[in-house]
């Protein structure tokens, strides 16, 4: 099952020159660490490429530099301090940044360092507090497993396992992960969302299933065949853009074109449309990057070849050619 497509552009916000920065997106990205500085990078500058203004991370003190080396278009704020530094005042620091966001993307490159992960999962609860739509991928989803009251019952979440994440989740949920008779395809991405409480659940796969109680969709546009490191990060990020528009830039332009006597075409997405449906346009987006990529490289593609594809792929999804 794919959405309408008429219904999915109506996420991506219009090209104006009345628009200022930050309204077509601000992303916070909570990740990165001495270890895995490049995940972060992906997914903060995904976001970017596909038309966010802004993107922020959030990393470990001792990465920041090398993360900031990576791009000088990155915003890199080192508020957290692992080993060293006290909780509530990097709690603080983080929140301090929730006024200049629309989205957050919690997991790349964080690593599994428990101090890191008592950060994350204060992010978590600070961003839902907020009703700040939030992408739990990678170490997050580890964090997930052992915390899943920090996701649970937040319609504006969304979870992005990959094959051995999600039978992670499945077993921390007491989930059956091999389906049962009768079900369709979504039937274990189903339960486990409604295990969850209604959060999305994007499947990855050789077929991306996204599925939360009230929507399923099936992202099976052709991709690459190269599996290198750094996809999902990709996806994290491009979600985050999306997810942004969806829940805050498209209402605030649409509102502001209204009472300045104009209406934009198309009907609003209702809230709880937004986010299966963007989850469903990043997929999309995400095979149709990896495919170029790989037409272009073959098998020495990488997923920084992905970056330059993001843009000429939105454009491609705007024609309808998806």
């Amino acid at each position: 099952m794919k959405p309408s497509v008429s219904k999915v552009l109506q996420l991506i916000p219009p090209l104006s020159p009345t628009l200022h920065k930050g309204q077509a997106g601000r992303v916070g990205v909570l990740g990165g660490s001495v270890d895995y500085s490049g995940a972060p990078y992906y997914s903060a500058m995904s976001a970017m490429k596909l038309g966010a203004d802004l993107a922020f991370v959030v990393s470990d003190a001792r990465a920041a530099g090398t993360i900031q080396g990576y791009s000088p278009d990155l915003i890199v704020l080192p508020y957290l301090h692992p080993n060293e530094g006290s909780l509530e005042e990097d709690v603080k620091a983080v929140e301090g940044l929730f006024p200049r966001i629309h989205s957050l993307v919690v997991g790349p490159g964080l690593s599994r360092n428990a101090e890191l992960l008592d950060r994350a999962a204060e992010a978590i609860k600070g961003a839902r507090d907020r009703d700040m739509p939030v992408v739990i991928d990678a170490d997050g989803l580890y964090l997930i497993q052992k915390r899943p009251e920090l996701v649970k019952g937040n319609k504006r979440a969304v979870l992005t396992p990959n094959v051995m994440e999600f039978k992670r989740l499945c077993e921390a949920m007491g989930v059956d992960g091999q389906g049962k008779d009768g079900e369709d395809e979504w039937g274990t991405a189903r339960r486990l969302s409604q295990a969850f409480g209604g959060v999305t659940i994007v499947q990855k796969g050789p077929s991306d299933l996204i599925c939360n109680e009230n929507h399923s969709f099936r992202a099976d546009n052709e991709g690459g065949l190269k599996r290198c490191g750094g996809q999902g990060d990709v996806l994290s990020g491009i979600l985050g853009a999306t997810l942004a528009w969806g829940h805050h830039c498209m209402p605030s332009i649409r509102k502001e074109a209204k009472e300045g006597g104009k209406e934009l075409p198309g009907l609003p997405l209702s809230p709880e449309e937004v986010t299966p449906m963007a989850a469903y346009l990043s997929c999309t987006l995400v095979r149709e990057c990896s495919r170029r990529a790989f037409s272009q490289h073959g098998r020495s593609m990488q997923t920084s070849d992905m970056l330059e594809h993001i843009g000429e792929s939105l454009v491609r999804m705007e024609q309808s050619k998806l």
